[in-house]
């Protein structure tokens, strides 16, 4: 039987940018984030409370691709001071806000929950905290960042949120 404490729930209003930069324009983004971005691919760093003014994340998804993610009343300010500090290196920064939505999926059925759409083992050996990644969760991409033991952040295309939300209430049903 399902565990009622594992609860799908909406992140809080968020900003959201997709910076794809070299080692050495990464250490400068990280300096102007007030946080070091990660160095290990499917990584995440965080820095603040989630939501809170001040709050920052970073996930590293690929060798030269991080997601950083503040919330939605900072984004504009972020996003100037990244400008600004990244005005001449090789980089690329997307504001990619609106095209996502976020969730979190906490308690102690988090981990089955999300291993019954994905291919993903989210055992904590597997997928230790601090892990973030893109997959698959039954037809829709999404990233998955392990927050906590059993908190993980979701974030899936903006269209496919209320799939995503079905499926997870369809697979909580199947745990009956």
């Amino acid at each position: 039987m399902p565990d009622s404490a594992t609860m799908l729930t909406n992140a809080p209003p968020l900003a959201r940018f997709v910076l794809r930069a070299d080692a050495e324009t990464t250490i400068k983004a990280g300096a102007v984030y007030g946080l070091d971005l990660p160095l290990t691919i499917n990584q995440g760093a965080s820095k603040g409370e989630r939501g809170k003014p001040g709050a920052r994340v970073a996930l590293k998804l690929g060798p030269d691709e991080f997601w950083l993610i503040v919330p939605e009343a900072e984004g504009a300010g972020v996003r100037a001071l990244l400008d600004t500090a990244l005005a001449g290196c090789v980089c690329a920064l997307v504001d990619v806000s609106h095209r996502q939505v976020g969730f979190v999926l906490s308690g102690p059925d988090a981990a089955t929950l999300l291993s019954s759409g994905c291919p993903l083992d989210f055992d904590l050996r597997a997928f230790p905290l601090g892990m973030a990644t893109r997959s698959v969760f039954d037809k829709i991409e999404f990233m998955v960042w392990r927050m906590a033991q059993d908190v993980f952040r979701i974030e899936v295309a903006r269209s496919f949120g209320p799939y995503f939300e079905a499926m997870i209430a369809e697979a909580r049903h199947d745990l009956v």
